[in-house]
């Protein structure tokens, strides 16, 4: 599939999430850049999340895509990596931050993660989300300090923002990304993600994570009104987006049962207006 047929079919499979809100604000070559390593990353988690194909299969898939990226960078044929050859180019995308979502998917295929600890929830987190963010943040032009303080903080806030809004999906496959200490604490010693999700007490393990992201948020906030080097207007809108998602979930309780959180057209709207990034 060539490069424009990449990025079309990631932006079409994106613009049913709130993601895209925040990518659709960005120039065409920084909007084609960031569809592309979306593209990446829906690749590399279907295969960490396709239910019914034996770990051997789904680890060959996953090697099969740090070889096509070692080819890519060494100038050999990229194979299906050929999309990633232009940002890559353009953007200075570092393989290591690649490698490293491969790395993430491989925590879920190793073993469905069930209440790891807050360690190990760190290492995932960074892996699945700060390093997608540092991948981003070259794409927004931001100098390396910078932008790298902005991956790890926002990265971390919108993959624990996920994690609680996808308690019930997780489960479904087996899988529960609540730290093992926040379930402690609730009094929950269960750690069969059915039986924790039915759990009344899981609204204070989900608190819990709520406020470590709510930390991350604040500490990303505080890197953008800095006003660093880069283009912030789509870090600005994701962390208004997913921090507005967080509060509504935190207003509903995580106490079963559970709907999924969305936020209205109207609320989108009014982000960008608080944000003042509508007419950019």
């Amino acid at each position: 599939m060539s490069q424009s047929a990449e990025v079309a079919a990631a932006e079409a499979k994106a613009k049913s999430s709130s993601f895209y809100a925040g990518m659709k604000v960005l120039p065409k070559a920084e909007r084609d850049a960031m569809f592309a390593i979306y593209a990446f990353c829906r690749a590399v988690d279907d295969i960490a999340d396709e239910q019914g194909i034996d770990p051997v299969t789904r680890n060959r898939d996953l090697d099969a895509w740090r070889h096509d990226l070692a080819s890519l960078y060494t100038g050999a044929d990229p194979g299906r990596c050929a999309f990633l050859a232009e940002p890559v180019a353009r953007f200075g995308l570092r393989q290591n931050d690649f490698l490293a979502v491969i790395d993430g998917m491989q925590m879920d295929v190793d073993a469905d993660i069930v209440a790891p600890d807050l360690a190990d929830l760190d290492l995932y987190c960074d892996r699945v989300a700060a390093a997608v963010g540092r991948l981003s943040v070259k794409v927004f032009g931001m100098a390396e300090a910078s932008g790298d303080a902005l991956a790890r903080h926002l990265g971390r806030a919108l993959q624990l923002t996920n994690i609680l809004r996808d308690l019930d999906e997780d489960a479904g496959i087996g899988r529960l990304y609540l730290a093992r200490e926040w379930l402690d604490a609730a009094g929950i010693e269960n750690r069969d993600p059915a039986a924790v999700i039915a759990d009344p007490r899981i609204d204070r393990a989900a608190r819990r994570c709520a406020a470590l992201a709510h930390e991350h948020y604040a500490a990303a906030d505080l890197v953008m009104a800095a006003r660093p080097k880069g283009r912030l207007i789509a870090p600005r809108l994701m962390s208004a987006v997913y921090a507005a998602i967080l509060k509504k979930m935190e207003h509903a309780g995580w106490a079963p049962p559970r709907q999924r959180v969305k936020l209205s057209k109207t609320t989108l709207f009014a982000i960008l207006v608080w944000r003042g990034l509508l007419g950019r």
